[in-house]
């Protein structure tokens, strides 16, 4: 018995019929009887016959494959994007290779020219929390491989990017705290050198200039993960900060500061309300459930791939490239965590 993988040649062989004839009865070429495409299939069934996937790239200049660089595979809002890429990938024909540059700027370098050497037909990212230096991205434009940015983009290259209305998402969320009686709101922020940073503490500072309200420098620190929005929350209580509302970058920071509120007796929402960014899966099941603003995130990751495949069409017909930015809207989540506005 032969071991190794089946070609199309082992199946000719069985057959009695030439190896072309094999690959069109395959590919279901009008030019092959039904029954000659029957037996060929039934052949390759049984044998496990697997096309070779390298031999096919070779001969159409594509692999097929699309490459992701993404902050952090566990986070609930990239495993959506990523479920949407694969939605639209898969119904034309690609693989998706995942990678994670777990916030650090060596990383992301190390996935980009892993992914160039694996001659994936597509890259897309979502930036680093360390990265300020573009110069890896610069080179995939170089290659003429097709980059998108989603969520976190580089504003230095001019390329399709797929994001959502962050500075309204924080404004309406601020807003809410605001009309709901609070006066003394933390903002929990994002690392300084992303646009999704300023884009959502711009929405922070506008909800309070609608209100005639400044807020002070001492009630906006940087806390991004869990356990930074714990050490933020317990610093600001330390020093007898008075604050009675909390808007936090992300859903889990939004925990964080729920769990040192609870350690040092703050009631939520009677004393201090507290909205989270994302919509999670832990924000339903957080105790008290938590008001946050909601992402699409499957629906980002679609658009990506979307992007890609009428880039690669205009490439294949010689048209010049025209970058897009697609802007997904949030959605104000209530629940729990925040005081109801008055009748």
């Amino acid at each position: 018995m032969k071991t190794g993988q089946i070609t199309i040649k082992d199946i000719a062989r069985q057959l009695n019929i030439s190896p072309s004839t094999v690959s069109r009865a395959l590919k279901d070429h009008p030019d092959i009887s039904q029954e000659t495409k029957k037996l060929v299939n039934e052949l390759a069934r049984q044998l496990e016959y697997e096309p070779n996937q390298i031999a096919q790239s070779l001969r159409q200049s594509k692999t097929f494959t699309l490459g992701v660089v993404i902050p952090s595979l566990v986070h609930h809002f990239f495993s959506s994007v990523i479920s949407g890429m694969e939605d639209v990938a898969h119904d034309r024909g690609y693989n998706l290779i995942l990678t994670q540059s777990n916030e650090s700027f060596i990383r992301e370098q190390e996935n980009i020219r892993a992914l160039l050497s694996s001659r994936v037909d597509g890259i897309f990212v979502s930036m680093a929390r360390e990265t300020q230096d573009y110069a890896h991205f610069h080179h995939v434009e170089k290659r003429e491989i097709p980059l998108i940015f989603f969520d976190r983009v580089c504003e230095d290259l001019p390329t399709h990017r797929v994001v959502i209305e962050n500075f309204e998402g924080a404004f309406a969320a601020v807003s809410h705290l605001l009309r709901s009686g609070c006066r003394r709101v933390v903002h929990l922020a994002g690392p300084e050198n992303l646009r999704i940073t300023n884009e959502r503490l711009r929405g922070y500072y506008e909800a309070h200039q609608q209100f005639g309200l400044t807020p002070p420098p001492a009630l906006c620190l940087m806390a991004d993960h869990r356990q930074a929005g714990r050490q933020a929350v317990n610093a600001l209580l330390a020093e007898a900060e008075d604050l009675d509302g909390i808007f936090t970058v992300n859903d889990d920071t939004a925990i964080g500061a729920l769990q040192a509120l609870q350690e040092a007796g703050r009631r939520v929402p009677e004393e201090v309300s507290v909205i989270g960014f994302g919509d999670s899966p832990l924000a339903e099941i957080a105790n008290p459930a938590l008001s946050t603003v909601a992402e699409p995130g499957f629906a980002m990751g679609q658009a990506v791939v979307q992007l890609f495949l009428e880039q690669s069409e205009r490439l294949a017909k010689g048209l010049p490239f025209v970058p897009k930015t697609e802007v997904f809207p949030t959605q104000l989540v209530l629940r729990a965590s925040t005081r109801k506005l008055a009748d």
